[in-house]
């Protein structure tokens, strides 16, 4: 898996978690709806730190436990 597809399944969920949609979690978190919506939607595979860190703010949570999940875990070389 790729670190994007991590991010994308990881955002999605911690929607599930929490019961909120993800246009809900782009409300709470000042992201514009459209990057959360490519971002899921896997039209956006490279999210910034900063926006990954909104999306945090959003839910309330670190970065460090953003990224504490196991589909962080053996993710594929992107070198090419």
């Amino acid at each position: 898996m790729t670190a994007g597809g991590a991010v994308r399944i990881r955002i999605l969920e911690l929607c599930k978690e929490r019961g909120i949609t993800v246009n809900k979690l782009a409300n709470m978190s000042g992201v514009t709806q459209s990057t959360v919506n490519n971002i899921v939607n896997g039209r956006n595979n490279s999210s910034t730190v900063s926006t990954i860190k909104k999306l945090c703010d959003g839910l309330g949570m670190s970065l460090a436990d953003f990224f504490d999940a196991d589909c962080f875990n053996n993710l594929e070389q992107e070198l090419r």
